[in-house]
């Protein structure tokens, strides 16, 4: 019997043009509006429809925050003003004497946040190489709460086994945040594997054109949800509508532009790879890429971010 079209999940392609976005019901507008009004009328002290100042909720925002959670398969999405805002947010479920378990090569902000930020607050910070997940259960306490991951990592496009990550973190019960940025959800689903968060700079590919700052939180978890919902409120690092908006554009065309992406990157990988003047390349779509297997395994294609160093030096390379 033929399935119900119905009850087929819908593909990311389709849920990037549409989840989140019903046709305005006052003008039947395909595209999203952007409501700029920072304040939104109530009926009586109290009452109102839904939204009641910008900061706290707006139409346009709560469309981007559903898309966004939609293509990473998870209940409640969170948007925010840039990556680090949504990693400073994230951060402040923890409280004083909380250990953050972190992978050793992490986006400079990140690493400056934790180091510079967190640290004197009193939450603490260890950075491993997460290549081998027994090196992560070697280091995780019993006062970590929060294991937090890139991969492929930013720069040098390390790969950990998320699966393996969050299996020895729930043990401890310790939350798992992954940074999907560099992977995007048409390439990684973090919260099938088992993470608690996914985090993105919205920044980056999701938006895709350069004209945007902007951060996001996707989970499942309810605790985390309304904790993360709270502290959007009350620290305020909020996106404007028309930033979500433009989030909400660049995403229809994600899918085809990380394939076309990530078909260049490997072909260029490949040039570099077999370059005279180049030492070494960094590109898990590479056999040679010690995190080659782990990559083809949780993910859908091997990203489009090469590293790779010139014979020589900086020196040479100028």
């Amino acid at each position: 019997m033929k399935e119900a079209a119905s009850s087929r999940p819908l593909a990311l392609d389709t849920l990037a043009v549409h989840a989140g976005q019903p046709p305005d019901p006052v003008s039947g507008a395909v595209m999203q509006p952007i409501v700029l009004a920072s304040t939104f009328a109530q009926s009586a002290p109290g009452e109102h429809r839904g939204f009641e100042y910008s900061r706290s909720g707006n139409p346009t925002r709560n469309a981007l925050e559903a898309c966004i959670a939609a293509l990473e398969k998870g209940k409640h999405g969170f948007a925010f003003s840039s990556g680090l805002g949504a990693s400073t947010t994230i951060l402040h479920t923890l409280k004083p004497g909380d250990h953050v378990l972190s992978g050793d090569d992490v986006y400079g902000g990140t690493f400056r946040l934790l180091d510079k930020v967190l640290a004197p607050m009193g939450i603490t910070s260890t950075f491993v190489d997460m290549s081998n997940p027994d090196d992560v259960a070697r280091a995780i306490r019993k006062e970590t709460k929060m294991v937090w991951l890139e991969t492929p990592t930013n720069p040098m496009l390390k790969i950990f086994d998320i699966a393996a990550v969050a299996d020895i973190a729930k043990k401890q019960g310790a939350r798992v945040v992954v940074d999907n940025t560099f992977a995007t959800p048409v390439l990684q689903s973090p919260l099938d594997l088992g993470a608690t968060a996914v985090l993105h700079s919205t920044t980056k590919y999701l938006n895709g054109h350069s004209d945007v700052v902007g951060g996001a939180i996707v989970t499942s978890d309810e605790a985390l949800a309304e904790r993360v919902r709270f502290l959007q409120n009350a620290m305020g690092a909020v996106p404007s509508p028309f930033d979500c908006y433009m989030v909400l554009r660049g995403i229809k065309t994600l899918s085809v532009r990380m394939e076309r992406a990530c078909a260049s990157a490997a072909a260029i990988a490949e040039k570099l790879a077999g370059h005279a003047k180049v030492e070494r390349v960094y590109f898990p779509g590479l056999a040679s890429h010690r995190g080659h297997a782990i990559a083809k395994k949780q993910m859908r294609g091997f990203g489009a971010m090469i590293t790779f160093v010139l014979k020589g030096g900086l020196e040479s390379s100028r």
